[in-house]
C-alpha cells in the first residue's frame, strides 16, 4: 500500500478517535476494471480478528466455497447497500490467493483510493478516506450514514468503560479503603476486590475485557505491563532456573535474581537487553563471553502480549494514608489507554524507556520461583505507547 496523504492520515485519526477499528485497502485500476481485490495480510488478519472471516479456513472456488457478507459503501449524505465477496480462486500451486470484492465500489471509487474496510452488525461498510470529508462529516449537526455508524461504534466500544468508571466514582466517594495485605500489590489487590474481581494469574484483562492497573500515587513507579517468559526454544538457557543459577545472588535467607534489565547499559549483574531487527528479536546478554546471548524473545510474541493485555486499561492512581497504622487506599484518578502503538514498544525498549524486571527466587526444594519477566514503562511515559489518553478526577 502506498504512503497516506495527510488527508487521508486525518480521516483516518478521526475514525480511530471513535473507537473505530478498520482495516485498509487500495483499489488498483487493474483490480476496478476486473472486479478482484488481493486480501492483504492485514486485510485478513482484521476480518478473522473481529470473526467476519477466515481466509485459513475457506476452501478454494468461488462458486463452490466463497462467501458473501452483506455490505454498505458510505457516501456523503447516503449509503448503498451492496454485498461484498470473499473466496480463494482455484489454483494448482499457491492454494488461491485470497481474494476480497465489493461489488459497486468501482462506480465510487479511483483507482488507488485509500478505502477503510469497517465490519460492524454483520456488516462490512467501506468508506472512502481519499474523498470523504470524514471529520466535517462527523461533526455534522445533520445525520448521515458515516456519522450514525461512528456514533453506534463509539458508544457500544465505551459501554463497558463508561460501567467501570461509574463504580470506580462510587468507590472512590465512599472514602479511604483498609489495605488488604501488607504488600506492594495490596493497592490493585484492595481495588479489584472492592470492584468484586477475583484475586488470579490470569493473563487475561481484569474487568469485562478492560485491564485495571493501580498505583499509589506518592511513588514515582515504572507501570507493569505485561509478563513474558522467553521463547526457550530459541533460547540458550532453558529455564528460569538456569538463569537463576548463572545471575543469582544471596540476600538474607533467600538466593535470588531480582533485577531491572534495560537496552541502555548493563547493570550490576552484567545483563543488558538488545533488539535485532533483521530476526524479529528481543535478546538478554550477559557482559560474560562465555555466556553471552541466552535468552530470547520474538518480538511477535511480545506485540500480541501487549495488544492482548492493554487494548483498553484504566490506570488508577490513589493516595496512600496511614490511619490507625493501617495502610488505606483513597483512589483518586484514572488515565484510560487504548490500543497501544505497536511500533513504539520496540523503540521504547531501544531507548531503555520500557525495561524489563526478572523476579525469580530459589524456592525450599531447589527449584526456581518466577514472577516475571515483567516488561514495565518508565513513570509518566503513557503517552509514548499509547494514543491520546482520557483523564478522569474520581471525586468531582
Amino acid at each position: 500500500m502506498r504512503n497516506l496523504t495527510s488527508v487521508e492520515t486525518s480521516n483516518l485519526k478521526a475514525l480511530t478517535e471513535h473507537s473505530v477499528s478498520l482495516t485498509l485497502i487500495e483499489p488498483t485500476a487493474t483490480a476496478l476494471k476486473k472486479g478482484i481485490m488481493d486480501a492483504t495480510g492485514p486485510v485478513r488478519r482484521y476480518l478473522r480478528n473481529v470473526n467476519a472471516h477466515d481466509y485459513g479456513l475457506q476452501g478454494q472456488g468461488a462458486k463452490e466455497n466463497g462467501v458473501q457478507i452483506d455490505s454498505e459503501i458510505i457516501l456523503s449524505n447516503e449509503s448503498i447497500e451492496t454485498t461484498t465477496s470473499l473466496y480463494r480462486p482455484k489454483a494448482k500451486n499457491n492454494g488461491g490467493d485470497p481474494r476480497i470484492w465489493i461489488y459497486g465500489l468501482n462506480s465510487h471509487t479511483n483507482a488507488n483510493d485509500i478505502i477503510g474496510l469497517i465490519y460492524q452488525n454483520k456488516k462490512i461498510y467501506s468508506i472512502n478516506l481519499t474523498q470523504l470529508p470524514v471529520q466535517e462529516l462527523i461533526n455534522s449537526k445533520e445525520s448521515n450514514p458515516l456519522k450514525e455508524i461512528v456514533f453506534e461504534i463509539d458508544a457500544k466500544e465505551n459501554e463497558i468503560s463508561d460501567e467501570l468508571l461509574a463504580l470506580l466514582i462510587r468507590i472512590a466517594k465512599n472514602g479511604p479503603i483498609p489495605s488488604m495485605v501488607d504488600a506492594d500489590t495490596s493497592v490493585g489487590r484492595t481495588l479489584e476486590t472492592a470492584l468484586g474481581i477475583d484475586i488470579n494469574s490470569s493473563k487475561q484483562p481484569d474487568y469485562k475485557g478492560i485491564e485495571l492497573k493501580s498505583f499509589r500515587s506518592t511513588r514515582s513507579n515504572r507501570k507493569s505491563l505485561f509478563a513474558q517468559v522467553p521463547d526457550w526454544d530459541l533460547s540458550q538457557f532453558k529455564t528460569s532456573k538456569e538463569i537463576l543459577e548463572a545471575f543469582g545472588y544471596h540476600r538474607e535467607s533467600d538466593f535470588k535474581l531480582y533485577c531491572t534489565v534495560s537496552a541502555l547499559k548493563s547493570n550490576s549483574q552484567g545483563l543488558s537487553l538488545r533488539l535485532d531487527h533483521d530476526i524479529n528479536q528481543l535478546i538478554e546478554s550477559s557482559d560474560d563471553v562465555a555466556i553471552s546471548d541466552f535468552a530470547v524473545w520474538r518480538l511477535e510474541k511480545l506485540h500480541e502480549r501487549l495488544l492482548q493485555k492493554h487494548k483498553e486499561t484504566f490506570w488508577v492512581s490513589a493516595e496512600s494514608l496511614d490511619i490507625g497504622g493501617t495502610e488505606h487506599f483513597q483512589y483518586t484518578l484514572v488515565e484510560h489507554t487504548k490500543k497501544p502503538i505497536i511500533a513504539q514498544f520496540d523503540l521504547l525498549i531501544e531507548q531503555g524507556i520500557i525495561t524489563l524486571d526478572h523476579l525469580i527466587k530459589r524456592t525450599p526444594t531447589g527449584g526456581a520461583k518466577e514472577k516475571g519477566p515483567i516488561f514495565k514503562l518508565k513513570d509518566g511515559a503513557l503517552d509514548l505507547l499509547f494514543p491520546p489518553s482520557s483523564k478522569y478526577n474520581l471525586l468531582l
